[in-house]
């Protein structure tokens, strides 16, 4: 237990948090709609940290002097546990890569774009670092961009990166010659635009794998040269180039800058040369590779999973990170998962006791992982995780207050909520160190003042703090490349980002995200529906592990399409009297039934209007997924094509109702 003199200090600090969190922002010319961070002396906003660290080069070399030898990057195979790349290793290889890649024509400038194709791995990270040692800029592609997107950024007509938001946009056409890939089928398929004419200046492919000779001469037709990474190593005919420091990435520190300075300056937290963390979001997102270059600056290490999200819970349980990035999809399915688990009203009453407890802990300024109640009742729970966490952050899209605050209770560390977009290079608001309240995403960072606009159609007017969240500073993008209507949609002539968000400012100085504007719609008689709001309150529901809401202005009201979780629905039918399989179960009209009664009852609980309900669901066997095509890499809903996909269930849900 806490001693009496360790609660004084507890308290002291407490105290001393409390009242910075709640003076942590500032009016800007008196306009209380737009605030930035009460940390900075005046209206000048954070650009650096430490003054000889302003490129993401930069930090990577701080850490390499910090750790020299110790460990960098970790990969493991399966069963085995995890193996280590040091910090000089990682250095010399992106050295000789990146030499290799001037040696195939590369030009160590910002103009020379690289692509990247490949899952999180090692060889990610090493190829990025070889593009940034000689100035080249990195431009990442995933799976779930599409075969027109993909084209689309190859011939770079259109492709935007916040990585060359110092620079001038639009004074140059730049198309990849060179794509590294981890394997033979996402080569294959970047050879298919190849031979189609879509990529004509595609010349090289690098892969981290093995390929066949038959691929090789496949290429060898269309002109274009495959190489094992470890080949394109051997061209190191440049050792001793001059190495280039990438000033074309800057603006993407800002956030590191901003979430050191939030943090750090006051003492309460820090990255320290022994923590860990899990890589598994994509690499091609901006959350990712802010995470990753953050631990690179302290020398600390990285663990990437096997590339198999499934083995995600026994990657983390090996590696046993200290830090966890992560999505609020994923708390939500270790929330349901603990509950889940949870059969007896014995076993029930004491884990709701347990946590109110440590609840109690956390408003008094005390996080813990060492009390009486995680000895008994939530060890296994944080052993799940590896027994290490010191923090998590979580971001990309709004989580529930009652599941934040469970988790907070339950795991024992730190739990950060953070907002922002790539746009604004990840981040633009951050929770604070000591603030136990839910409900909100921080207050600005010292990199951005943030404002909200009016949204008339939306009855959303900033005189009541409420609106369009906009966010302006060094982190913010300068535009599209080769797109000024898309630009000019995003910015405004004043430098603000219109982030599409709805947002609201709280007594404290929080940021709360109440709505979406992007994707609201109006129904036939008029209203407004911000279908993302909905679906955050029906995911409350026990049984809905995932819900897509839809509607459109010729109908009068919403329908859904419901993903039951296979964890917990066969039990949760049984409790209703209802008997069979998973997929016997959503054929059910009866089940079907009391699983919209159930969503309705949360929904009223919520307050969620009448017309904010939907009237009809078709229950769906198989989740959502990035390698279905219907989530984002960062398990966000692909709402188009989910629409699409379903687009027969819900023409159908829709006649039913109107005979």
């Amino acid at each position: 237990m806490v001693c009496e003199e360790e609660n004084k200090v507890l308290t002291l600090a407490l105290g001393f948090l409390n009242s910075f969190f709640l003076t942590g922002w500032c009016l800007l010319q008196g306009d209380p709609s737009c605030r930035r961070s009460a940390i900075l002396k005046d209206d000048t906003l954070l650009e650096f940290y430490y003054d000889d660290t302003r490129t993401a080069y930069d930090m990577f070399q701080r850490g390499l002097m910090i750790s020299g030898s110790g460990p960098c990057l970790g990969f493991r195979k399966p069963g085995q546990p995890y193996e280590w790349i040091s910090y000089t290793e990682v250095a010399e290889q992106a050295q000789v890569l990146g030499s290799g890649l001037l040696a195939k024509g590369c030009q160590p400038n910002p103009e020379q774009f690289v692509g990247i194709y490949a899952q999180n791995r090692p060889e990610w990270i090493i190829s990025e670092l070889a593009c940034y040692t000689y100035s080249m800029a990195v431009v990442p592609l995933y799976d779930t961009l599409g075969l027109e997107a993909m084209v689309h950024i190859l011939n770079l007509e259109h492709f935007f990166t916040n990585f060359l938001c110092k620079c001038v946009l639009g004074a140059f056409l730049a198309e990849i010659s060179v794509v590294i890939c981890d394997r033979e089928e996402k080569a294959a398929s970047l050879l298919e635009n190849k031979e189609k004419g879509t990529t004509p200046k595609l010349s090289c492919l690098v892969l981290f794998n093995d390929f066949s000779q038959a691929f090789v001469e496949r290429a060898k037709s269309c002109e274009v040269e495959v190489l094992k990474l470890e080949q394109l190593m051997m061209f190191d005919c440049l050792r001793g180039f001059a190495v280039c420091r990438c000033l074309n990435l800057i603006c993407p520190l800002c956030f590191f800058c901003s979430f050191h300075f939030s943090f750090f300056s006051q003492g309460s937290f820090e990255i320290q040369q022994d923590d860990v963390s899990i890589s598994y979001l994509p690499l091609a997102h901006m959350f990712e590779r802010m995470i990753q270059v953050s631990m690179f600056c302290y020398g600390a290490r990285v663990g990437f999973y096997q590339g198999d999200i499934s083995l995600l819970m026994d990657d983390i349980k090996t590696l046993k990170p200290t830090f966890f990035p992560v999505v609020p999809r994923l708390l939500n399915r270790i929330y349901d998962k603990i509950l889940g688990s949870v059969t007896s009203p014995f076993r029930r009453a004491l884990l709701n006791y347990a946590v109110k407890r440590k609840q109690a802990e956390l408003s008094s300024g005390v996080v813990r992982n060492n009390s009486l109640w995680d000895k008994l009742v939530f060890n296994k729970i944080q052993e799940s995780l590896g027994g290490n966490l010191r923090f998590a952050l979580t971001a990309s899209a709004p989580i529930s207050p009652a599941v934040l605050s469970f988790l907070r209770a339950t795991l024992g560390c730190l739990i950060f909520e953070g907002y922002g977009q790539t746009e604004c290079t990840a981040g633009c608001t951050f929770s604070m160190p000591g603030d136990c309240s839910t409900g909100h995403v921080g207050a600005p960072l010292p990199c951005a003042m943030v404002k909200v606009v009016d949204i008339p159609e939306m009855n959303y007017y900033a005189k009541n703090g409420e609106g369009e969240i906009c966010i302006r500073g060094p982190s913010v993008f300068r535009g599209y490349l080769r797109d000024p209507e898309k630009t000019a949609e995003a910015l405004d002539s004043d430098g603000w980002l219109h982030s599409g968000d709805v947002g609201q400012w709280l007594q404290n100085g929080t940021l709360r995200i109440i709505d979406r504007k992007k994707h609201i719609f109006k129904l036939a008689q008029g209203e407004y529906i911000a279908p993302e709001k909905i679906e955050n309150v029906y995911m409350r529901c026990v049984p809905v592990l995932q819900v897509f809401v839809h509607g459109d202005s010729l109908q009068s009201y919403l329908i859904g399409i419901v993903v039951p979780d296979p964890e917990v629905f066969v039990d949760w039918a049984k409790d209703r009297g209802f008997v069979g399989s998973y997929e016997e179960l959503c054929q059910n009209p009866d089940v079907k039934k009391a699983v919209l009664e159930d969503m309705s009852a949360v929904g009223r609980e919520a307050r969620l209007n009448s017309f904010e309900q939907v009237k009809d669901l078709y229950l769906h066997p198989e989740m959502f997924s990035v390698a279905n095509g219907l989530l984002t890499p960062t398990l966000k809903s692909r709402r188009a094509d989910i629409r699409r996909h379903f687009q027969e269930q819900i023409s159908s849900m829709y006649s039913k109702k109107a005979n």
